[in-house]
């Protein structure tokens, strides 16, 4: 079975458009996604890249793009008004749970994509995250305690460094192989990859 490498963050929009389209894509192409939760916010740091809303014009135009694209998609999505929210500790508690092979690491990121970029939660704060998750079925406590595991920490560190030495510089970030491609815009062009 074909598969392909999908690196993203939940603060990231075009990441979050992206994550509704898989089932479909993988659907289409017969192909397994490779899921690889890393630190945007490292990744601009390593590659000197910025948000597109740190100009204000650029991020006032990539929204109204962007919801054009979820009308094309079919999906909900909203501005976030608490955005950016840093998305550290959630990603640290996605990884935890990929390092243990647990099922509900696809549950996890639904509820997140979900709670930022549909719900407009602001999950910048503790107590919103915990009421998140305890809605979703987590224990949030529990999944916070893994995430602080200084295992995990290194593992988001690492999969981060190691998107970076490939040449990412935002998310979504899709690889066939080596072959790279940006952009949940890129899609059409990940999938005829994958079939070629």
């Amino acid at each position: 079975m074909k598969t392909f490498d999908f690196y993203f963050d939940f603060g990231s929009l075009a990441a979050y458009l992206a994550h509704t389209q898989l089932p479909k894509m993988c659907a289409e192409t017969g192909a397994s996604a490779n899921l690889l939760p890393m630190l945007l916010g490292g990744v601009f740091q390593a590659t000197g890249n910025v948000s597109p809303m740190t100009v204000p014009a650029k991020g006032r135009y990539v929204f109204v793009d962007f919801k054009r694209y979820a009308d094309g998609y079919g999906v909900p999505l909203n501005m976030n008004p608490n955005f950016p929210i840093i998305t550290t500790t959630l990603m640290r508690m996605v990884t935890a749970l990929q390092m243990h092979k647990d099922p509900r690491m696809q549950t996890l990121m639904d509820t997140v994509f979900q709670a930022i970029w549909v719900d407009s939660r602001n999950l910048n704060d503790p107590v919103t995250v915990g009421q998140v998750l305890t809605d979703a079925g987590f224990d949030a406590a529990t999944l916070l305690a893994m995430a602080n595991e200084q295992a995990t920490k290194d593992q988001l560190k690492a999969v981060t460094m190691k998107a970076v030495e490939r040449g990412v510089f935002g998310a979504p970030t899709f690889f066939v192989g080596e072959d790279m491609f940006w952009g949940q815009d890129r899609m059409e062009q990940v999938k005829a990859a994958l079939k070629a």
